[in-house]
């Protein structure tokens, strides 16, 4: 049995979130699992996948956020 792992970036704005769930599966193997609105402007995207390309997909989802934020 193959164990999946749960990957998370959180940004700030709705833009950010769109940039970083683009790169996330673009980079890896990873299923995007969807977003979560938590407040303040605050949005959490969701993958998910084997550890490594989980890993590698947050990993350029961030980088990707901290770009549209500058």
């Amino acid at each position: 049995m193959q164990q999946e792992a749960l990957g998370m970036v959180e940004t700030k704005g709705l833009t950010a979130a769109i940039e970083a769930a683009d790169a996330m599966v673009k980079s890896a193997n990873v299923l995007l699992v969807g977003y979560e609105r938590i407040g303040s402007g605050l949005v959490t995207v969701i993958v998910r996948g084997d550890v490594g390309a989980v890993k590698a997909a947050t990993d350029a989802g961030a980088a990707a956020a901290r770009h549209v934020a500058k």
